[in-house]
């Protein structure tokens, strides 16, 4: 039975019943009863595992197909009629043939399955940051996630009203075939489809589909910015509180910056980290002339190996109840979860992501393929469960940004932290941002790629006119928030990290934030505003870079350095980048920023250049698409999907 009278949402789910053609079709009410039958339904079918009532109450084990384990960035288009408006970064493809396409490989794919309705709210119902979406599922599990990451039910429908406009998403699992999987996304018309799978990322649309690709173009055309940055809060012993924005490629650090728990030191003077979203901001300029931010989600979608009480205990406490885990593995002596980096000790007896018995003196942390856990497992938690959420994480007017921060995963060269000389320069460095990729996208892993403000994978129309919105929006704001670099990543000859990371990047925090507020001094550099090392406080910090060689304030002047002749190089690759890579479009104050950097590196020697990274290879040749072998029409239509380069 439908739950709203709203004509378009109606006409959307009855075309979507005709293309799918499922035996059943059941709306998505939000009510803790739905909610608790479609869990006893999901484990009956063998969906999920149901885990420890008692050590882990209310959480469960989903595992996906082998062949469906992470993002497919080359299988994600951007459907806009106009192919130079979805930009050289991402694939595109005619939005005539992409519906055609997906329409042939969904029609009647639902047969024998249920159909659920799903209308979920990214932010906070009411809020003038939310909007509605209505995505319609044949994954038992796809509902029960989109539970967790969104607000769902019948209170967004009475949001819609009558004749609201929402975004429309269609999700059919099909067989799962790799060779025929899609995600398509159509931001002139609000629309995301995806085809044959059942991970997370191309399937949970209200998240990357909804929140970035799509809601990017949103604020582009309506004025605001959606981006892949988490958000914190820093309270200090006086009670006042600063607010951070920051964006990371994934599995940078991302979450355990949300969640930071600061240093003993800290922590007996008062301070103290309240997370407010640890993957997802929509920012929009605040009648008082600031960027206000909030957080469109509703749980954490994280990734699990790594996260242990050491490097994410908030992260770790926040699955402890209420949570889906998916390709994690399961030890079946007490029937909880487990992943590399949960804890030293293996367990004896363990089922692997894929259901088979584990091994565990056959595991080579070498080597990924004797892993337990796959390298993009998740956990799928409530951020209610989550010790530092902040208060204001249910605010529908969002909290007030001092700064926004940066960052990647570069071995040299980017020192600990460095501060824009304004906004304009603080765009040409988000622009420039390079990190190694991870196991979050398929593909190489530790590929170095460029990756603009974290959204390479994930800016719904031409990263030329995303970086020109990033410049006007700062023409609208009367009190910028500054912007800062950080890299935790600075490793020494031997490839040791030099910085502790985790809870110490509180004391970097702490830099940034008082610069924020003038009480902190800085050096110029050729690149921008750099720390004087006696200005970020070590007490009581404690790490050994290497056994027999702690961490020392001249090992925090080497990773403050700035070397010109690096940056020379640096120069040079960011202009290859630009020309080869996005081309057209790049505003003129970027450029500006580029000559001045070159300017102020004049006269060192550029080192030599560093080996191709993934983005000049992409500027070099046509990316490769599989072919589909569905039929010989789809296969047709597949050869007409284009990546610009």
């Amino acid at each position: 039975m439908a739950l709203t009278k709203n004509k378009k949402v109606l006409e959307f789910v009855q075309e979507s019943a005709e293309l799918g053609q499922p035996d059943n079709i059941v709306w998505i009410d939000g009510s803790a009863e739905q909610i608790k039958s479609l869990k006893e339904q999901a484990v009956k079918s063998g969906e999920l595992i149901k885990l420890n009532e008692n050590l882990l109450p209310d959480c469960y084990l989903h595992r996906t197909k082998v062949n469906d384990v992470a993002r497919v960035e080359d299988r994600t288009f951007i459907c806009t009629k106009n192919k130079e408006d979805a930009g050289p970064i991402n694939y595109w493809m005619d939005p005539r043939e992409a519906y055609e396409l997906c329409s042939e490989i969904a029609r009647g794919s639902m047969k024998g399955r249920t159909m659920y309705v799903i209308p979920y709210s990214m932010g906070v119902v009411g809020s003038p940051f939310a909007k509605i979406g209505i995505e319609v599922t044949d994954s038992i599990y796809v509902v029960l996630n989109m539970n967790i990451m969104t607000r769902v039910g019948v209170k967004c429908l009475k949001a819609l009203g009558k004749d609201g406009d929402f975004i429309k998403g269609f999700h059919a699992k099909c067989n799962v075939d790799a060779d025929n999987r899609y995600i398509m996304h159509f931001p002139e018309d609000n629309t995301i489809i995806s085809v044959n799978s059942a991970y997370g990322g191309n399937v949970l649309l209200g998240k990357k589909c909804f929140a970035l690709r799509i809601a990017s173009y949103l604020g582009k055309n309506e004025g605001w910015m959606a981006e892949h940055m988490l958000i914190l809060g820093v309270k200090f012993p006086d009670g006042t509180k600063k607010y951070v924005a920051a964006a990371f490629p994934s599995a940078c650090g991302k979450t355990n910056l949300a969640m930071l728990i600061p240093p003993k030191h800290y922590k007996e003077k008062g301070y103290e980290i309240e997370c407010v979203g640890d993957d997802i901001a929509w920012i929009r300029v605040g009648e008082d002339g600031r960027l206000w931010a909030v957080n469109p989600e509703n749980g954490f979608f994280g990734v699990a190996p790594g996260t242990n009480e050491h490097s994410n205990y908030n992260a770790l406490q926040a699955t402890k109840r209420g949570t889906i885990f998916t390709n994690v593995a399961l030890n079946t002596d007490d029937m909880t979860v487990w992943w590399e980096g949960l804890s030293k000790d293996l367990p004896e007896h363990c089922i692997d992501w894929t259901g088979k018995p584990w091994n565990k003196d056959k595991f080579d942390k070498k080597d990924k393929s004797t892993c337990a856990a796959h390298p993009n497992s998740r956990f799928t938690a409530p951020a209610v469960n989550c010790p530092c959420v902040s208060p204001e994480f249910d605010s529908k007017k969002g909290v007030p940004l001092s700064a926004i921060i940066f960052g990647g995963r570069r071995a040299s060269t980017t020192p600990l932290v460095y501060e824009a000389r304004d906004w304009n320069h603080g765009v040409f460095i988000g622009s420039a941002m390079s990190s190694e990729t991870t196991a979050a996208a398929a593909g190489a892993v530790g590929v170095l790629r460029h990756d603009p403000m974290a959204m390479k994978p994930f800016t719904g129309y031409h990263m030329g006119d995303y970086f020109a919105h990033w410049i006007e929006m700062g023409k609208k704001v009367k009190n910028p928030p500054k912007i800062f670099n950080v890299n935790w990543f600075r490793t020494d000859k031997d490839g040791n990290f030099m910085w502790p990371g985790f809870g110490d990047n509180m004391r970097v925090l702490e830099w940034i934030l008082k610069r924020c507020e003038n009480q902190a001094d800085a050096e110029e550099t050729a690149i921008g505003y750099v720390p004087k090392a006696e200005d970020i406080d070590l007490t009581g910090l404690d790490y050994e870079i290497k056994e027999g060689k702690a961490f020392g304030i001249d090992d925090l002047k080497e990773i403050l350095t700035v070397d010109k002749a690096k940056w020379a190089a640096e120069a040079e690759e960011i202009e290859g980048y630009y020309n080869n890579t996005v081309k057209d479009r790049i505003p003129g104050e970027l450029w500006h920023c580029l000559a001045t950097l070159k300017e102020n590196c004049k006269g060192a020697k550029p080192e030599k250049a560093a080996p191709t990274t993934e983005a000049s290879a992409e500027a070099s040749k046509p990316a490769k698409k599989p072919a589909a072998k569905k039929t010989s029409s789809t296969a047709k239509k597949t050869s007409a999907a284009k990546k610009n380069s």
